[in-house]
C-alpha cells in the first residue's frame, strides 16, 4: 500500500453507474453479496461500520445502520439517532486510536439517486497535510483514491475492530 501522498485515479463514471443502477450497497454487503464486500470494523445488533473501498485518507471507514433507512432526519427518533451518533464516536475514536490523526471528517453523504442507505462517512486526516490539500479536498475521490490492496485494508480493518471492542 502505498503512502497518503500517493493516488490512483477514480474511475467516477463506473462508479456513479455502480451506486446509481445496482442494489443498495449496505444491504448488499450485509447479504453477503461478493460483489460489494468490505472489511469489517465494527458491528453489533443495529449497526455495521467498515472501510471505505475507495478511500482517500487511510482508514476512511463507512458507518451505517443495518436497516434500511434513508434520512436520519426522517427516519430515525432522537434516542435511536443519539445511539447511532454512539457508534460512529466509538468508531471514531477506535480510527483515531489506530492511525495518527489531526482532525476526524464526519459527515453523512448519499442521496435518493444513489447510495441512498444512510450512512456516516468517517475520515481520519492525518498531521502534515498541506491546508490546501485538507476538507473537502481531503474526501473528494475526483482527487484521487489511495491505492490500496485487499492484504493490507483486511490488516488495518482487524487494528481497528480491535479498539471499537477496548
Amino acid at each position: 500500500m502505498g503512502n497518503q501522498s500517493e493516488r490512483a485515479e477514480f474511475d467516477f463514471d463506473q462508479y456513479s453507474r455502480r451506486v446509481t443502477e445496482g442494489p443498495c450497497f449496505v444491504c448488499a454487503f450485509l447479504a453477503g453479496d461478493p460483489d460489494y464486500r468490505h472489511h469489517l470494523v465494527y458491528e453489533d445488533d443495529d449497526s455495521i461500520a467498515f472501510l471505505a473501498r475507495y478511500p482517500t485518507l487511510l482508514g476512511y471507514c463507512l458507518v451505517a445502520p443495518k436497516r434500511h433507512l434513508e434520512s436520519w432526519v426522517h427516519d430515525m427518533e432522537q434516542r435511536e439517532f443519539l445511539h447511532f451518533q454512539g457508534v460512529v464516536h466509538r468508531v471514531a475514536r477506535a480510527i483515531a486510536a489506530t492511525l495518527p490523526t489531526e482532525r476526524m471528517y464526519s459527515m453523512s453523504l448519499g442521496s435518493q439517486q444513489g447510495n441512498a442507505h444512510l450512512h456516516w462517512h468517517l475520515a481520519p486526516l492525518p498531521p502534515g497535510v498541506p491546508y490546501h490539500q485538507q476538507q473537502f479536498h481531503a474526501v473528494m475521490a475526483e482527487n484521487g483514491v489511495l491505492p490500496v490492496d485487499d492484504t493490507s485494508q483486511a490488516a488495518l480493518a482487524e487494528r481497528i475492530r480491535r479498539r471499537t471492542q477496548a
